[in-house]
């Protein structure tokens, strides 16, 4: 059975048991779509079928249209990757945690080996002290929001550990500042102008095109209520609100603020794929997607690059992806990865949160692709 088959197979399956609500997932091999399907519901109440170019809240696929836009500016020579964040945001001084002023780069932003962390706690301080994290609503700028940070010491020296962050919010920040205009300008002129997206904002292009999104039940998936808290306070939390994208005084979230296609996804991807297509230096493309942190851990199995999860031990990382594809997801239901070495990209977006991100269907989508039971 060929890949295509296995996929489509497997999405509406999930599909009529209701572990997904609406999907769109595209398969691309050497650059050409082996599959291209819509499945379900984009709103499920309304009966409004999952298409092609629904649009959904991308969360962390953000990410790495934010890392490509510092990758191009380097190219320009607008941005060294070892300069300074404060050289460009001087209001963001987060101590080390022996109290001296940390030297965070723009490396150990892209990286996640900043010393910033993704911490509950920093959502549940008293007011005037509460950061949010990119998800939750907030009438805040950037600045008023994570300048609270100033006075909380980091979680490690910059450079010496790998912890999953907030760090590409600050990086946002970076790029806005060193071109002068608003993140999502910054975005479209460096990266979404020129690779033809133009669904990709810190905005909704058009809203009769947005996904509801629904939240993980252990009968079927709820829409979402605003807003909704997942996980545990003491362990793993976000605070989503679906509301968020729509408030023009909420700071662009580089980490977590953009919507858009699963095709405008997916030209990210490939350019990558392809040694950057002309748009980024080969040995750029080629950078992003190698380790980037060299013998420091990240997640079990995996290093990490400029823009996602290097699989280093697929058995370690409990993955059916093989050892040297590189993955990451979006907390509102998104998941991709490439694999290099068999020229594949794959790209699924859905509406449900948590399970298309880090449930059983991520792995599940895997395996499929990789005809693994």
């Amino acid at each position: 059975m060929s890949i295509a088959r296995r996929v489509s197979n497997l999405v509406d399956r999930v599909i009529e048991e209701e572990r997904i609500t609406g999907a769109v997932v595209l398969v691309y091999q050497d650059g050409k779509p082996i599959l291209e399907k819509a499945a379900g519901f984009a709103d499920r109440e309304a009966a409004v079928p999952a298409r092609l170019n629904t649009i959904f809240r991308y969360a962390s696929v953000t990410k790495p249209f934010v890392a490509v836009t510092v990758l191009a500016m380097v190219d320009k020579g607008l941005l060294g990757l070892d300069d300074r964040v404060s050289d460009y945001l001087p209001w963001f001084r987060p101590k080390a945690p022996d109290g001296r002023e940390a030297a965070i780069t723009l490396r150990h932003l892209l990286t996640h080996t900043s010393g910033l962390i993704y911490d509950p706690a920093l959502e549940l301080l008293p007011e005037g002290q509460r950061m949010t994290l990119g998800l939750g609503n907030t009438d805040l700028s950037l600045e008023e929001n994570f300048s609270r940070h100033n006075g909380i010491p980091l979680a490690f020296e910059p450079g010496t550990r790998w912890a999953y962050s907030f760090a590409t919010d600050i990086l946002g920040g970076v790029v806005a500042a060193a071109h002068g205009d608003t993140l999502e300008a910054t975005v479209v002129h460096h990266v979404a102008g020129p690779l033809d997206m133009v669904d990709s904002r810190f905005h909704v292009t058009d809203p009769q095109r947005l996904a509801v999104p629904y939240a993980d039940h252990p009968q079927h998936p709820v829409r979402m209520p605003d807003p909704w808290v997942s996980g545990d306070e003491e362990a793993w939390r976000t605070v989503f609100s679906p509301a968020r994208i729509f408030n023009p005084r909420a700071f662009q979230s580089g980490g977590a603020g953009m919507a858009g296609t699963a095709k405008d996804v997916m030209r990210l991807l490939e350019m990558l794929r392809s040694d950057g297509s002309s748009f980024l230096k080969p040995e750029t493309a080629g950078t992003a997607l190698s380790n980037q942190i060299g013998d420091v851990e990240g997640e079990p199995g995996y290093r990490f690059t400029f823009v996602g999860g290097l699989v280093v031990d697929p058995a370690a990382a409990m993955t059916a992806l093989p050892k040297g594809a590189i993955q990451w997801g979006g907390v509102y239901g998104n998941t991709w990865f490439i694999d290099p070495a068999k020229r594949l990209t794959v790209v699924s977006l859905t509406n449900n949160a948590l399970e298309g991100c880090t449930g059983a269907y991520p792995e599940m989508l895997r395996a499929a692709v990789y005809d693994r039971s």
